[in-house]
């Protein structure tokens, strides 16, 4: 029989199962994984908690696995009000859109330091912006910020639609919905002191995700617009 090893996880969600079991999504480099844990009820609160960096052995061959030991790693970082909504915003985006069993070693290691610098009061934005833009990278749906679907160099003044499946398209004509050529190029260098930088990427990343969300919205944007 092959002997669990421990590995690093964090709990995206976890919600009761059956009599005193929990059905837990764990996010590690080695992907996404449900484990069933049992006795859930008498396990600390504290290693259950989400954001916490966890060292846990998954033991099965199929889809669902059974959860060994459990512990915590550390000290984890202590969100509150916006930063804990984002938080759970990333949460979400992981459970609805990665596959399971996949691995992503390099969004595992982003999202752990996502969440040290939610936990330290920086700018909410930028670090949502980054992690869904390396989210999308890493997804394989990533799309050029410096060149359109032509292959023509993005230009200053010129006006751009997302095509999700092939890019950013030129248009001539003003229409809703639109980006400034000037906006993407400063998405490209990630600089988020450029006027609008901001604001339009946060448009770009909500028409770039929202074919792969599906029509089910998003509860920790609710939980956003509720505060």
């Amino acid at each position: 029989m092959q002997q669990a090893v421990g590995q690093p996880a964090y709990v995206l969600h976890s919600r009761a199962y059956r009599e005193a079991s929990a059905l837990v999504d764990f996010f590690t480099p080695q992907g996404c994984v449900r484990g069933v844990l049992r006795r859930a009820r008498g396990k600390s609160g504290s290693v259950m908690r989400p954001f916490a960096l966890l060292e846990v052995e998954l033991r099965g061959r199929g889809e669902l696995k059974t959860v060994g030991r459990l512990e915590g790693v550390g000290n984890a970082p202590w969100l509150h009000g916006d930063a804990l909504f984002s938080g759970l915003y990333l949460n979400e985006l992981l459970v609805r859109l990665l596959a399971p069993e996949v691995p992503h070693p390099v969004l595992f290691e982003h999202y752990g330091l996502t969440l040290q610098a939610l936990a330290q009061g920086r700018a909410l934005e930028p670090l949502l912006r980054a992690f869904e833009w390396r989210l999308l990278d890493e997804l394989g749906y990533a799309f050029s910020l410096n060149q359109d679907v032509q292959g023509e160099a993005i230009e200053p003044g010129a006006l751009y639609r997302l095509q999700v499946d092939a890019g950013l398209e030129r248009v001539e004509l003003a229409q809703p919905g639109l980006f400034v050529g000037a906006d993407l190029l400063a998405l490209a260098d990630a600089d988020w002191e450029a006027p609008g930088s901001l604001l339009a990427a946060k448009r770009l990343m909500r028409q770039a995700l929202a074919v792969h969300l599906g029509a089910k919205p998003l509860v920790s944007r609710e939980l956003f617009r509720k505060r």
